[in-house]
């Protein structure tokens, strides 16, 4: 290709003569092209010039010249930036199809595969650069007032019918203002990042019989990020997301089909677990990137505040208490405090994770990730003889992957968790006199699901795609290994099957409707009464 080519690709109308080549470099939206450009047309106009100089000598044969000379050189110079302009291109491509989901994705399967791949936890936009149309900085609507300001947004509206296992099994309608959640991010330097999740959830932020609330406001994320190298960075101290599994830190309803998350992330991994905690993370090399977390650990107390005393322990012996860990919820109230100084415990919990997506298999990334505390026993902790309990350590293991098979629309997932506890016979489940919540020696869960994207075409002026899927899910939460005070009569309420299937409807990669039906079965004699029909919009912008 030549200097002029290259020139007439880039910008057809500075050929056509119809724009002054000023104005041709105007129209590159990219800096690192924008420069490039700017240096072509200049070689450009120079070579157009010394064209035109040879031409008006008339036809005499061409004679070597200093000025020759100098024109190969700089046809060197142009061939070699040439080159670089596509290693430029090609990384710049790469770029964006490995960054979080919350860039704008430029289709629905490229934020599903990708991802995990970026950061370690899901960041709301690109900061720092100038939005492009449809993708600004305050709500994907508007320019941001302050440079380095961003505010994007997600959440989620459920409609229809659930089994209550507390009526008997009976179907009821109903509908959920599930969440809604802000996400400000602001860049205060180039190496420093500050980044927040403000969450409201089911259509109100307290009590209120008037109005009806019952809802909440709180802090999901929030931390300073100092970008150091790309194999090094420090979150600062703050409320984080455990690196456990792929949808704790991606859990924005674009990133799953079902309208309810995935049930593994919905007692076993306790999603959305949130911490208070510090972390370091970076990329090792091309397509694996790493995070090691320290944070608060879980404590096994799933009561009310009220019920913690000024010592900071749980209620003294004599005053039962609701466990945080049990064979029905596994570690679904086990998660710390985030404020006051309000933690159980001094112990700190250890985390970390792997995130891989190889360049010899397209369209594939998955991760592995662990966690360990040494003690999740809270202060004061008591069976309900009044005995005290001892210490018992938590591991959490967790592996999962997603493959976009390349030149078809299937999808594939897998994932598979694990909970170990050190010593059964100090978790308060199984010392708190109810038989039937009681937990072994370990908790566990596997899925596979597999989804087809099919394009529906232009619709409304977006191209629409249509998400097919089925998820079969297997849970158990009362293994053997039982030890504690307790009666030990398990229902079977804690092994649990779940078939899951829907569809998902994306008229852009950030809005989504769903609809799922999912069937429920366990050991329970009585069943597990909890089938579901339900619909959901879902938005991430």
């Amino acid at each position: 290709m030549s200097v002029r080519d290259i020139v007439v690709d880039a910008c057809p109308a500075f050929a056509a003569g119809s724009i002054p080549r000023r104005s041709c470099v105007g129209l590159i939206p990219s800096s690192p092209h924008r420069r490039a450009l700017r240096t072509l047309l200049a070689a450009a106009s120079m070579l157009g010039a010394s064209e035109g100089a040879a031409l008006a000598a008339g036809d005499e044969p061409p004679r070597p010249t200093v000025g020759d000379s100098t024109n190969a050189a700089l046809m060197k110079k142009l061939e070699a930036m040439e080159q670089r302009i596509k290693i430029l291109e090609g990384q710049l491509k790469q770029k964006h199809t490995a960054s979080p989901p919350t860039a704008k994705p430029s289709s629905t399967s490229a934020v599903l595969a990708n991802a995990s791949t970026a950061t370690p936890a899901a960041q709301p936009a690109a900061v720092g650069g100038s939005p492009t149309a449809g993708n600004k900085a305050i709500l994907g609507v508007l320019d941001s007032p302050v440079p380095g300001l961003s505010i994007g947004a997600y959440g989620e509206v459920f409609f229809g019918a659930m089994q209550n296992p507390a009526a008997n099994g009976q179907w009821q309608n109903g509908f959920d203002a599930r969440r809604f959640v802000l996400l400000p991010t602001y860049q205060i330097t180039d190496n420093i990042i500050f980044n927040a999740e403000i969450e409201f959830e089911h259509a109100g932020a307290g009590f209120d019989n008037d109005d009806k609330l019952h809802g909440t406001a709180e802090i999901e994320q929030l931390w300073v990020d100092f970008k150091v190298v790309d194999q090094f960075n420090w979150r600062a101290p703050g409320v984080d997301l455990v690196p456990i599994g792929y949808i704790n830190q991606h859990h924005e309803p674009t990133q799953f089909y079902s309208v309810l998350r995935p049930e593994i992330y919905n007692g076993l991994i306790p999603s959305t677990w949130k911490v208070p905690a510090s972390s370091i993370y970076g990329t090792i090399t091309e397509g694996l990137k790493y995070q090691i977390m320290l944070s608060s650990s879980n404590e096994d107390f799933g009561d009310s505040f009220d019920n913690r005393t000024e010592a900071k322990t749980v209620p003294p012996p004599g005053t039962a208490y609701f466990p945080g860990i049990d064979g029905l919820n596994a570690l679904g109230f086990s998660s710390p405090p985030l404020g006051d100084f309000q933690q159980l415990s001094n112990t700190l919990a250890v985390s970390g994770r792997l995130d891989f997506a190889p360049l010899f298999l397209p369209g594939f990334a998955g991760s592995v990730s662990a966690y360990y505390s040494p003690n999740t026993t809270p202060r004061g902790a008591h069976d309900d003889f009044g005995n005290f309990l001892g210490h018992s350590s938590l591991t959490v293991f967790d592996a999962e992957f997603r493959y976009r098979i390349p030149d078809t629309g299937f999808e594939l997932r897998a994932e598979y968790a694990q909970a170990i506890f050190g010593s059964p016979a100090n978790l308060r489940a199984n010392n708190d006199s109810d038989p039937f919540n009681n937990v072994g020696k370990n908790m566990f869960a596997y899925s596979g699901e597999i989804a087809y994207h099919l394009p529906l075409g232009t619709i409304l002026n977006s191209e629409w795609e249509m998400v097919p899927f089925y998820r079969y899910t297997y849970e158990n939460l009362q293994t053997s290994g039982f030890a504690g005070t307790d009666v030990n009569t398990p229902t079977g309420a804690g092994q649990s099957q779940f078939h899951t299937a829907g569809v998902a409807v994306f008229p852009s990669p950030k809005l989504v409707l769903k609809a799922t039906y999912q069937k429920v079965k366990n050991n329970d004699p009585l069943g597990a009464q909890s089938d579901s029909v339900l619909g959901a919009v879902g938005f991430f912008f």
